[in-house]
């Protein structure tokens, strides 16, 4: 007689996973690739210095854009206005990283896929 091993019985895996489970974590994986696929085409701003300064970002992290107000252009204080910008940058990015987890959240309700890349 021989033991189960693997986890199968009678063609199902063991711990009630079934066919239609399986077809319904495709079904999940297909639409969080649709949303991530959207979420990366989306753009993120935030601002710096009551709005001297101002950064876009893509939902792929990658600096889109740029604007810096002429006030905010100070030559005695250079190390002023590389701060704003590197303050602006960094809230835009920190909104897409937000809405990117929280788009996801929904999608899944709530379970942890950190494991997925996602």
């Amino acid at each position: 007689m021989a033991k189960n091993r693997g986890g199968f019985r009678g063609g199902q895996m063991g711990g009630g996973m079934n066919m239609n489970m399986i077809k319904q974590a495709q079904k999940m994986q297909e639409e969080m690739l649709k949303m991530q696929e959207e979420m990366e085409e989306k753009q993120y701003t935030a601002q710096a210095g009551g709005g001297v300064v101002t950064a876009t970002v893509s939902g792929k992290r990658e600096l889109m854009g740029l604007e810096i107000e002429p006030d905010a252009v100070d030559p005695e204080d250079v190390e002023m206005l590389q701060d704003l910008i590197v303050a602006a940058v960094n809230e835009a990015l920190r909104k897409a990283e937000s809405s990117m987890s929280d788009s996801m959240s929904k999608l899944t309700g709530g379970l942890n896929l950190g494991g997925l890349g996602f």
